[in-house]
C-alpha cells in the first residue's frame, strides 16, 4: 500500500480533533494512536496539490466491503459534524481513520466486531479540493 497524502489544513484539523477528543475523553486511546500514526506517516501536500482521487476531509465516498459485495457511501467529517441519519461519519471514527488519505481504487483491511474484513474504495464522489474548496 502506498503512503497515504493529506492536506496541510486536514492534517492540522484531525490533530485539533485529536486533542479535543482526548481532553473529553470522546475517543479510545487505541484509536487516537492508531489515528496519530496514520497522520505521522502521511505524506502532507498543500490543498491544492492534492490528488482528485484522495479520500480527504468532507469528501464522500463509495465504498464496496468485499467479503459481502455491500456498496455503502459516505461523507468523512469533522466530530462536531457527524450524522449517521446524514450518513456523515466522524473522522474519529474507526472506519474513518482506515480510509483518510487513500485513493480510489485502494483495498484496505479493517477489524470490524466480526473479524477483518477488506473494503474498497470505489469511487469519490465529491472532494472538496478537486471542486475547487480548499478551505472545507
Amino acid at each position: 500500500m502506498s503512503k497515504i497524502i493529506l492536506s496541510k489544513l486536514d492534517y492540522t484539523r484531525i490533530h485539533d480533533s485529536i486533542k479535543l477528543a482526548r481532553m473529553t475523553r470522546a475517543i479510545k486511546e487505541s484509536e487516537a494512536e492508531k489515528l496519530l500514526g496514520e497522520l505521522n506517516a502521511a505524506q502532507i501536500v498543500e490543498p491544492q496539490d492534492i490528488p482528485a482521487d484522495v479520500v480527504t476531509m468532507n469528501s464522500i465516498i463509495k465504498l464496496c466491503f468485499l467479503n459481502t459485495n455491500k456498496i455503502v457511501q459516505f461523507q468523512l467529517v469533522y466530530p462536531d459534524k457527524a450524522n449517521l441519519k446524514e450518513n456523515k461519519i466522524s473522522i474519529l471514527s474507526p472506519i474513518a481513520t482506515a480510509l483518510i488519505g487513500y485513493k480510489a481504487g485502494d483495498e484496505i483491511e479493517w477489524v470490524v466486531p466480526s473479524g477483518l474484513t477488506k473494503i474498497k474504495i470505489e469511487a469519490i464522489v465529491y472532494q472538496p479540493e478537486a471542486a475547487g474548496d480548499f478551505d472545507a
